[in-house]
């Protein structure tokens, strides 16, 4: 009978130089197997250029790489790219490319699909189907480095993991994920590049500050009154404002790191005087910055873009008071990679 091959990125650096020990070979050769994975990428064992190939036949024998491929690409006109990452259970994610003059950025994904229902989120309207392995997650930036590299002429500086799925809701493999990506022995990006943004998930923002996890963090606010987020965020009701609160006041204490608050203004949902005083009255609970984003629609017409007028008394107000606020326009909204966009619609 046949034997399923094992996905060999499931395997510690330990385990592979278990494997070649008892098929009688020098230990070592784990360590260049473990470097050909995740340092240098590939996705076939051909690849492998220093390692015989006998070797590489013995483990074309037992395991596979269950690599993403990019299903389609789409390039807008302002230079951002979106990926259809087809997966090896053939599932689809998106990942994005946002180049500035400054800076390229990875937007990846977490899930497919996501298991939250924010109303005002393209994403959210996919049911979850699955959890991303951490290698799915490292591909994703991988191919996006090679992008930056190809039609931007520079490495990749920064990773959001902004894309489809709660990051938090796969803790386990984002964290797994990020290790690979800032070890020196995987593709060796500082952690201070990284932000995890989350629409917030308490218990798991104090598990990470327990954990003193060294990338940024950005939560999805959208409102800072419970009755407002719930209607737009309806999750917030198990996850209230105050939790959110305490839990962001846990992770300044134990991190010294300030948080970043992303904020979409609606018309006639939150844009007046009192969504801004709560905004205010939040923001002081720990130091954070707020990035006032531009809205992208999903076609449905309840939510639309607040008038500039109520986007200038934000930023009005909360500069007065010695919040640092930043007004984001979106970038790829040509091919639906803007933010909120992402839901495999080709």
């Amino acid at each position: 009978m046949k034997t399923e091959k094992k996905d060999i990125r499931k395997l510690t650096k330990e385990d592979l130089r278990a494997f070649f020990v008892d098929q009688g070979d020098k230990a070592f050769r784990g360590n260049q197997v473990y470097e050909w994975l995740w340092q240098k990428g590939a996705h076939d064992f051909v690849d492998m250029t220093n390692i015989s190939k006998e070797t590489r036949i013995l483990l074309d024998e037992h395991f596979v790489i269950n690599h993403i491929r990019v299903d389609q690409m789409q390039r807008s006109s302002d230079g951002t790219i979106k990926n259809a990452v087809k997966l090896h259970d053939g599932l689809t994610v998106e990942s994005v490319l946002i180049p500035t003059k400054s800076r390229t950025t990875a937007c990846v994904s977490s899930q497919v699909g996501c298991s939250l229902n924010c109303k005002f989120c393209a994403t959210a309207r996919l049911k979850r189907m699955r959890n991303l392995n951490p290698d799915e997650i490292v591909d994703q930036v991988v191919v996006i480095d090679r992008q930056s590299k190809l039609y931007h002429d520079r490495p990749l500086s920064n990773i959001v993991f902004m894309g489809m799925g709660e990051p938090l809701m796969n803790y386990n493999n984002v964290i797994k994920a990020i290790d690979k990506i800032t070890d020196p022995e995987g593709l060796g990006m500082s952690p201070k590049r990284i932000t995890v943004s989350t629409s917030g998930v308490p218990k798991i923002i104090k598990k990470m500050a327990d954990e003193e996890v060294k990338f940024n963090l950005a939560v999805s606010l959208h409102s800072a009154l419970d009755d407002v987020r719930t209607e737009i965020m309806p999750f917030n009701e198990q996850m209230p404002l105050a939790d959110l609160k305490e839990a962001l006041i846990y992770w300044y204490e134990k991190t010294g790191k300030r948080i970043t608050y992303e904020y979409v203004v609606w018309d006639g949902i939150n844009d007046r005087q009192i969504d801004i005083d709560a905004l205010l009255d939040f923001c002081k609970a720990v130091p954070s910055k707020v990035n006032i984003i531009e809205y992208n629609p999903i076609d449905d017409g309840q939510f639309q873009q607040a008038n500039p007028q109520a986007i200038d008394r934000y930023v009005d107000v909360l500069e007065a008071n010695g919040v640092t606020v930043t007004v984001r326009r979106s970038r790829g909204k040509d091919i639906d990679a803007a933010c909120g966009q992402l839901a495999n619609k080709q």
